[in-house]
Order: C-alpha cells, then sequence, then structure tokens
C-alpha cells in the first residue's frame, strides 16, 4: 500500500474573516490573504501548496467539541503561547511530551479549539 497523507486539507470556521486572519498571522506567523474560492472567501493558510493545507471560512465555529486540528508552530510551543495570548485566544493546557514533539491546546477568539505543535528538533 502506498503512503498518503493523513490530514488533505482542514477548514477553520472563523465569525470574522479579518480578524481571524490577523490572530492566526500572529500566533503561527503566517502571511494569508483573503482570496474567493467557490463561492465563498477565504484565507489560506501559508504554505499550503507544499504540503496538507488549509484555510479560514466565514461559518459557524464548533462550540464545546468538534474536530481538532493540530498546526505545527514556528519555534517553541512556550513562545506561541505567548502570541496567542497576546492575539486574544487562550492556552488551556500543560505541553503534553510525544516522542516527535510536544503539543497542547489553545481556543481561538471564535472558541476554536487548536491543538499547538511543537516538533521535537525545535525543542
Amino acid at each position: 500500500m502506498e503512503k498518503q497523507p493523513i490530514v488533505a486539507w482542514t477548514e477553520i470556521n472563523v465569525t470574522d474573516l479579518n480578524a481571524a486572519c490577523a490572530y492566526y498571522a500572529d500566533v503561527f506567523e503566517w502571511k494569508m490573504e483573503i482570496i474567493q474560492m467557490g463561492p465563498q472567501n477565504v484565507a489560506i493558510f501559508n504554505g499550503a501548496d507544499e504540503a496538507a493545507g488549509g484555510h479560514l471560512q466565514e461559518g459557524t465555529p464548533a462550540q464545546g467539541g468538534g474536530t481538532v486540528v493540530h498546526l505545527t508552530v514556528p519555534g517553541t510551543l512556550e513562545e506561541a503561547g505567548a502570541r496567542v495570548a497576546k492575539a486574544g485566544g487562550q492556552i488551556v493546557s500543560p505541553a503534553i511530551d510525544i516522542p516527535d514533539g510536544r503539543f497542547q491546546y489553545m481556543v481561538d477568539p471564535d472558541g476554536n479549539t487548536v491543538g499547538m505543535f511543537e516538533l521535537k528538533a525545535a525543542a
């Protein structure tokens, strides 16, 4: 069996696309622009053409559950956590060590729970 990527694409629903772009740009140091894709405006994640990708889209965020996507942070979880707080989000778990690195959960201003993943090489 040929190996395939586990994640092909991720969509995060947000209530205000401009505000969400600013938040995710601050936390993950992405450069995003709002474009029209099909019938709606979206903001494609930085680097989406190089690996599994995704975008922000206006919609109703899942409250109190739903699927959680884990996004790789530049640098360490501590550095990303400081950016989360500064950008208006909240860290909601301690850092958890696993063989490939560390992760922790944050909640964005729309209430989406997102995992932040630090690759072992960045530690």
